[in-house]
């Protein structure tokens, strides 16, 4: 978000938006004490900035920004961090690691997020640039090319609406009064906004949904007050918004949804501590929130675990997103092992065991995701066996194991399955014959199913977990004898037959597949030789598959999860069960990376439930 510097006083602060708001982070600043320690606030409560942890080391004239996981710092004027990229956890305080570097050395540059992606803007190179460059923060390594600013500066600001980034101010090198704005969604140079109503470097900037907020900075020679505002999908100039309580250059600014924030700042001369906030809907001077610590009042960033200034229910997350601890299980499989087993999303490395399942639930069943509490399996087995037409559940804040939630308007084997953050429903099958029938469960109250409406064909062994928070899509699976290349979808919300979506490149089954909040991926299969194929639909937009890239292995009946940004395929009948864990960032196209390991090679397994979800 906005690059906050300051030559005079050898500093810069930043903050970026937030979906939550309940933790901010100030870090970093000038060469002196304490000038790689992190600060916190909880951005609801007024209060002091209390400790979080230490950067690497502290990082001059550099930028940050933030997902719903990930506080990211980039680009320094120190000479020992120049082009360095680092990060801290939200939900775990703590120390700061290495994430990769910038395509250039660089400070006084912006940083803003739209949750997956952090973009780099500006800064001085020596020489001013006019570079955007982004990472995934998903995936840990080196920031990429997304294009170019229309004028280079440094000391500008940058934040963001769902779609738009805004990147204001600076200088170039007199002060500017330049807005430019970019799609976060592809690639491509900035277009001009608008301008400011005054030039200036060095200010700072925040965002709600509709708003993007530019406070204080340099007009010069002296620091400003000043706070304008843009509305986002409107193009055009700063209107006045308010006031700071204190005159400042080089300060951070950031938010939730309702609330902006500005922190600490030179005052030309001298420093502040000071925290101001603003109330984003209503123009108005700025209040009182509090106090740095007096000892590290001078930072070179903040952020929060939460970006864009969206609710949770503005962002459209994937089918088994997870913005908190990252934890993603896997349940039980053809092979019958009962151990329910469990990753860290955000984390490559090997999984763990979390509890067991429903003895006889599993085999050849199906899966959700499940809410932000729960996580479901439904149905079991063959025909015959007793638990077919179970729906079972774990809690998933609470580590063990996995109970019965209720029964399934039919009994059945080898369906499939796709969940909101209310409901959860089931996808055809088999017992004694093709199921057409889509049931659903209210997540929230333990019960029986109900009828939703019906598939547009009976069929079994077909993938699923794939949904937006509005749509749930099935593709591929048997008739009997034949496979099909059929994708269906169904609003989840409203109860109704499926309607034809498009079609996959191949007939082919089991099938499994995940998704963002606006792709959606399928992996493997069979046709009946097994596939290393992955190829992707755009959710809203039916139509039928583009190629994706490649998985590792050739494999059908893999289970998957998804955050926002990455997606994970575990396990699967190659034909023997394998145990490899491979990964994708869902936004770009290309083959899959090693993850890790499964505790034992399954196949038929009944997916992945995370401790979040997508449908919110």
């Amino acid at each position: 978000m906005g690059d906050i510097w300051n030559i005079k006083n050898n500093y810069k602060a930043t903050m970026n938006n937030e979906i939550r708001g309940d933790v901010m982070l100030f870090g970093g600043g000038s060469p002196g004490s304490d000038v790689n320690s992190i600060q916190k606030i909880a951005p609801s409560t007024l209060g002091n900035a209390s400790d979080f942890g230490d950067l690497i080391q502290a990082q001059d004239k550099s930028s940050c920004a933030g997902s719903t996981i990930r506080c990211m710092w980039g680009g320094s004027e120190d000479p020992a961090l120049t082009n360095v990229i680092q990060y801290v956890h939200f939900a775990t305080s703590g120390n700061a690691s290495d994430f990769g570097n910038l395509s250039a050395t660089r400070g006084r540059l912006s940083a803003a997020s739209n949750g997956e992606r952090c973009f780099f803007s500006g800064g001085k190179a020596p020489g001013l640039v006019n570079i955007i460059e982004q990472v995934s923060f998903a995936s840990i390594g080196n920031a990429v090319d997304w294009g170019d600013l229309t004028v280079s500066r440094m000391g500008c600001t940058s934040t963001r609406s769902r779609t738009r980034a805004i990147v204001a101010a600076g200088s170039s090198p007199g002060e500017s009064n330049v807005i430019d704005y970019f799609s976060m969604a592809s690639a491509g140079d900035a277009v001009d906004f608008g301008d400011l109503i005054s030039t200036r470097e060095k200010p700072a900037a925040c965002g709600s949904t509709v708003r993007g907020i530019i406070g204080g900075g340099q007009d010069a020679p002296a620091a400003s007050n000043v706070i304008e505002f843009v509305t986002f999908e409107t193009t055009g100039n700063t209107s006045d918004f308010g006031d700071l309580s204190v005159a400042r250059e080089n300060l951070s600014a950031d938010g939730s949804s309702t609330r902006g924030i500005f922190g600490a700042g030179a005052t030309s001369p001298g420093r502040t501590d000071v925290i101001d906030y603003i109330t984003m809907a209503s123009a108005g001077d700025a209040t009182d929130f509090g106090n740095l610590a007096a000892t590290i009042q001078i930072h070179n960033g903040a952020s929060s675990n939460c970006h864009s200034g969206l609710e949770v229910s503005d962002q459209r997350p994937s089918v088994n997103y997870m913005p908190g601890s990252g934890r993603a299980l896997f349940s039980k499989g053809a092979d019958d092992v009962s151990a329910i087993t469990m990753i860290n999303i955000n984390t490559l490395g090997n999984a763990t065991v979390f509890g067991d399942a429903v003895a006889g639930n599993g085999h050849n069943s199906s899966s959700t995701g499940g809410s932000t509490t729960r996580g479901f399996m439904l149905g079991s087995g063959a025909t015959g066996d007793a638990d077919k037409n179970t729906y079972t559940y774990i809690e998933l804040a609470t580590q063990g194991n996995a109970a019965t939630f209720g029964d399934m308007t039919t009994g059945r084997y080898s369906g499939s399955g796709v969940s909101s953050s209310t409901r959860c429903c089931a996808y055809g099958g088999y017992d004694d014959g093709l199921q057409d029938v889509i049931d659903f469960v209210t997540i929230a109250s333990i019960g029986n199913a109900s009828d939703f409406g019906d598939l547009t064909a009976a069929r079994y062994e077909m993938g699923a977990t794939i949904n937006s928070p509005t749509r749930g899509i099935a593709h591929g699976g048997s008739t009997l004898p034949a496979r099909v290349n059929i994708i269906d979808y169904i609003t989840i919300a409203s109860t109704g037959d499926a309607t034809d979506f498009g079609d996959l490149s191949a007939a082919k089954t089991n099938t499994t597949g995940l998704s963002s909040s606006t792709r959606g991926v399928v992996g493997g299969g069979s046709t009946p030789s097994k596939l290393n194929v992955m190829e992707y639909v755009t959710i809203s937009s039916t139509g039928d598959v583009s190629d994706f890239g490649d998985m590792s292995i050739s494999a059908a009946t893999r289970a998957s999860v998804c955050t926002l940004t990455r997606g994970v395929f575990a396990g699967g009948a190659t034909p023997s069960a394998s145990d490899v864990i491979d990964y994708i960032t869902i936004a770009s196209t290309g083959d899959a990376a090693d993850f890790g390991d499964l505790i034992t090679g399954r196949k038929a397994w009944t997916g992945g439930i995370s401790d979040s979800h997508g449908g919110i």
